[in-house]
């Protein structure tokens, strides 16, 4: 594996194994997708608190989002803000939901879970896409992001919505 990035500081949770099959070298991945999306203007974490990343199942997802969001049914990504100084938030991925996003969209799963990591940071960061501008604020910075990873734009042809 590479040197960490300054992002390594980003605690990264693997709980589903599937995750390590699909993704090989997923804590790479999660590095990588964190410094593009600083580079074009999203949260820098490496320096300040750092996400707590979990790559979970659906069942963990769907328990989590029941109890704190009052929506019992699994989604590809939830993200919690810091609750406390010292602690940036959390990101948490559903492997079923993502993979079969992936696939849906013919899209690998390292591409995929660099999207919704990023996703996850913007949200953390304040960013949101209940409103079209601020939609489009989001994926406008998930877009270079992820071509700067070479990575296809996901929003292209209307693709990708959350």
């Amino acid at each position: 594996m590479e040197p960490p990035s300054p992002h390594a500081a980003t605690d990264i949770l693997i709980e589903d194994a599937r995750w390590r099959a699909a993704v090989r070298d997923a804590e790479r991945t999660i590095w990588r997708a964190l410094a593009a999306v600083a580079r074009q203007g999203g949260p820098d974490f490496s320096s300040g608190p750092a996400p707590s990343i979990l790559l979970s199942s659906d069942r963990v997802v769907k328990r989590l989002n029941a109890r704190y969001r009052n929506r019992n049914k699994p989604t590809n990504v939830l993200t919690f803000t810091p609750v406390a100084p010292g602690h940036g938030g959390d990101i948490i991925l559903g492997y079923e939901t993502v993979a079969k996003e992936a696939l849906a969209a013919k899209r690998s799963m390292r591409a995929h879970l660099s999207h919704l990591v990023m996703h996850g940071a913007l949200h953390l960061d304040g960013h949101d896409h209940h409103h079209p501008g601020e939609a489009r604020a989001m994926e406008s910075l998930e877009s270079r992001a992820l071509r700067s990873l070479g990575f296809s734009d996901p929003w292209k042809n209307g693709g990708a919505r959350q």
